[in-house]
């Protein structure tokens, strides 16, 4: 029998390597404002801006059909001064090394800045996994946990599902490595199924701690939270359960979008945009895959919804999705990053200088590594908590990291990006100061 010729994965595009790239050198900006805020010298900031470990393999992968086609995976452990590297996996076509650098240092900074005793960790492959099988996704996701096992563990690196990923890929994490130390491992990974040790609560951590900061930064804007018209970009991992919990707030989320497509609500009686049915809009994507088609909304150009007459925009997406090119024309008067990095420099400018208020991706999306935390130290206790305790001392934490990050930007005159950001660091550089450099 003739063996099947292999074949390569796609390449990444241009645009793909471009968009990493950019995310990368926003991040370092961002990091150096902060080290140049606090007065730190150059050494401090070329040890800040570089990652810790970077591991890039390849994974072969046997297709279903019996050809052969190799992936490229990462992952990138920024820092590990405060503990172990924590961040999550995705799987999109768009992965590049500069984009898990980037969204590796953010997860260094939201997790100092939440006092979460981690480091911060990305990893991802270049796949899109609409396009394989369960069976397919199942040994790319083995294969690429052997490929790193000698750098993750409960007390090394400890991924987590992201964009393309879910509780099955953590199932998978965790088997692979276990089988591997010949006794199960619950801590190696987080965002696993509660049959094996998940955390009541964690799937919808990080949409809640979307909100609970949403209302807060909406009420310091004199908004009442009951009322207030809200738009929605994605409705994933994030989007989806943050436009539902906005809605049980008594928000009209006027807008949603997803990768196909877009939906706005209509006019009501008065001649006001009334809020879109978001059980019924959940219950049209799990029919039909898509936001598009809904019968109770019209359709929209996805990139109006950004455009949009809002009181609060969630991007809740991909990152660089606001950008120079559409940032003057966004009309919400507060914007909450769901999303990692959805906003680049360029625009924060423009926005900062329209007095559109921005609440960073490392404060507002928090809720998913607060949680990730909470299931590892249940894992470390072989116990179980109530999901009440889960939820309260999530938003207990989130609320206070948005009164430390408002505070702090208030009596500094900073934005609240670069508020976070500046508190983040200097703890990080603490650890690193009290821990010294090794000769």
């Amino acid at each position: 029998m003739t063996e099947p010729a292999p074949v390569t994965a796609p390449i990444p595009t241009i645009a793909h390597a471009h968009a990493g790239a950019s995310a990368l050198a926003d991040a370092r900006a961002q990091l150096a404002d902060a080290v140049g805020e606090l007065g730190y010298d150059e050494g401090t900031y070329a040890m800040l801006a570089a990652a810790r470990r970077e591991l890039a393999v390849s994974i072969p992968l046997r297709r279903d059909d019996g050809s052969t086609q190799v992936l490229t995976g990462y992952r990138v452990q920024h820092n590990i001064s405060r503990g172990p590297a924590k961040g999550g996996l995705r799987y999109a076509p768009s992965v590049n090394i500069d984009e898990v650098r980037a969204l590796a240092m953010w997860m260094t900074w939201k997790c100092a800045l939440l006092d979460v005793p981690y480091g911060g960790a990305k990893g991802g492959i270049a796949i899109d996994p609409r396009r394989y099988s369960t069976l397919e996704l199942e040994r790319v996701t083995r294969r690429f946990t052997s490929e790193i096992l000698p750098i993750i563990g409960p007390h090394q690196d400890i991924p987590a599902p992201d964009i393309g990923t879910d509780e099955q890929t953590m199932a998978w994490i965790l088997d692979t490595y276990s089988v591997t130390q010949g006794h199960t491992v619950p801590g190696v990974v987080t965002g696993k199924p509660l049959s094996l040790g998940g955390s009541l609560g964690r799937a919808s951590a990080t949409s809640r701690g979307v909100v609970h900061v949403a209302k807060a930064a909406l009420e310091s804007e004199g908004i009442d939270p009951r009322g207030a018209t809200a738009a929605v970009q994605g409705f994933g991992k994030v989007g989806r359960d943050a436009a539902r919990f906005l809605e049980q707030e008594g928000a009209r989320v006027v807008a949603v979008s997803d990768q196909y497509g877009a939906v706005q609500a209509g006019l009501d009686g008065a001649g006001g945009t009334k809020g879109l049915d978001i059980e019924a809009l959940a219950a049209h994507v799990d029919a039909t895959g898509s936001v598009v088609g809904f019968a109770g909304g019209d359709a929209l150009p996805p990139a109006d919804l950004l455009t949009l007459e809002v009181d609060l925009l969630v991007p809740a997406a991909v990152e660089g999705v606001i950008h120079e090119d559409n940032a003057r024309d966004i009309r919400a008067r507060l914007i909450v990053e769901g999303a990692n990095g959805p906003t680049t420099r360029e625009a924060d400018r423009i926005l900062r200088e329209r007095g559109v208020v921005v609440v960073p991706d490392i404060l507002a999306n928090a809720g998913g590594v607060i949680v990730s935390y909470f299931e590892w130290v249940q894992a470390n206790q072989s116990y179980r908590w109530d999901v009440r305790d889960v939820e309260q001392r999530l938003a207990e934490r989130m609320i206070a990291a948005w009164h430390g990050v408002s505070r702090y930007a208030r009596d500094s005159g900073m934005t609240l990006r670069a508020a976070a950001t500046t508190l983040a660091v200097q703890r990080v550089t603490e650890a690193h100061r009290l821990r010294g450099l090794y000769p």
